[in-house]
C-alpha cells in the first residue's frame, strides 16, 4: 500500500468509527440544535453574497461537486443567492481544472426578490446561472428544468426550499429522476426531524412533517437511490442527515 492509499484507508476507518460513536453524534446534534436557535447559519457569505448554510456542509458540497463534475446543478431555493453563487464558483474552478467550461446552475425560487435578483445578475458568476421564479413543483417550472437537463451527462440536484414533507416529496418526485447515475440529490434541512419542534415554531415544518420523512418515504419506492452514510458520518454536524442521496442505478 503506497502512502496515498494508506492515508485514504486510515480516513475511511476513522469515518466508519465516527458512524458508531453515539456520544459524539449526540454532542453534534446538540451543537446543531443550539446553533439553529441562534440563527448561526445566517452569519456567512460566499463571494460577497449571503449564504444560509452551515460552513461544514459547504465543504461537503465542494467534495461532491468535485467528485461528480456536474454539467448542470439544479437548486430549489435561492434566497440571497449565496448558494447558487457557490455552486457557480465551484463549476468555474472545475472548468479551470479541465472540466466542462459550459457547466451551469439552475436556481428556482417562488419569490426572487428584486434586490437579490439584481445582486446575483451583477455578480461575475452570473454567467453560469439561470434563475426561474415560481413554485419548484409547478408543472411549467418542472418542465423547464427537465428541458434544461436534457442530454446533460452529469446532473446534480440540491433541494432547499419549502421544508414540509409534502413539498419535499413533490420536489423529489419532480427532480430526483434528473440525477444521473453516480451523482447526488442533496436534501437540506432533514435535521428538522431530529430537533425539538420549538426550534422552528414559526415555520410549518417540524418533526413528523420534515424533509427527512419525505426522504424516507421516497426511498421506499425508489431503489435507484441510497443514503450516503459515509458523508454524514464524517461531517457529524450537518443540516442534511440522511439527505445525501447517491444515485446507484
Amino acid at each position: 500500500m503506497n502512502p496515498i492509499q494508506q492515508f485514504e484507508s486510515e480516513r475511511a476507518e476513522r469515518i466508519e468509527q465516527l458512524g458508531q460513536d453515539l456520544e459524539f453524534q449526540a454532542q453534534s446534534r446538540d451543537w446543531l440544535e443550539q446553533s439553529m436557535r441562534r440563527q448561526y447559519v445566517y452569519n456567512f457569505s460566499w463571494l460577497g453574497r449571503p449564504i444560509i448554510q452551515n460552513p461544514i456542509d459547504m465543504i461537503a458540497m465542494q467534495e461532491l461537486m468535485w467528485t461528480v463534475q456536474p454539467d448542470l446543478v439544479i437548486e430549489t431555493g435561492i434566497a440571497h443567492g449565496g448558494s447558487i453563487i457557490f455552486s457557480a464558483s465551484m463549476l468555474e474552478l472545475i472548468a479551470a481544472c479541465g472540466g466542462n467550461p459550459d457547466a451551469r446552475v439552475l436556481g428556482i425560487d417562488i419569490d426572487i426578490r428584486e434586490h437579490n435578483k439584481q445582486a446575483i445578475l451583477q455578480h461575475p458568476m452570473s454567467r453560469r446561472i439561470t434563475m426561474l421564479q415560481g413554485s419548484s413543483v409547478a408543472p411549467a417550472i418542472v418542465a423547464q428544468a427537465h428541458a434544461m437537463a436534457q442530454d446533460k451527462p452529469r446532473v446534480m440536484v440540491f433541494l432547499d426550499s419549502n421544508h414540509t414533507h409534502e413539498h419535499v416529496l413533490a420536489e423529489l418526485e419532480a427532480y430526483a429522476p434528473l440525477v444521473t447515475k453516480g451523482s447526488y440529490c442533496v436534501v437540506f434541512d432533514t435535521f428538522v426531524e431530529d430537533v425539538p419542534a420549538d426550534v422552528f415554531d414559526s415555520r410549518p415544518w417540524q418533526p413528523g412533517n420534515s424533509p427527512k420523512t419525505a426522504v424516507h418515504q421516497y426511498l421506499r419506492s425508489h431503489g435507484e437511490f441510497e443514503i450516503d452514510k459515509a458523508m454524514q458520518n464524517k461531517l457529524q454536524i450537518t443540516v442534511a442527515p440522511d439527505g445525501f442521496l447517491r444515485r446507484v442505478n
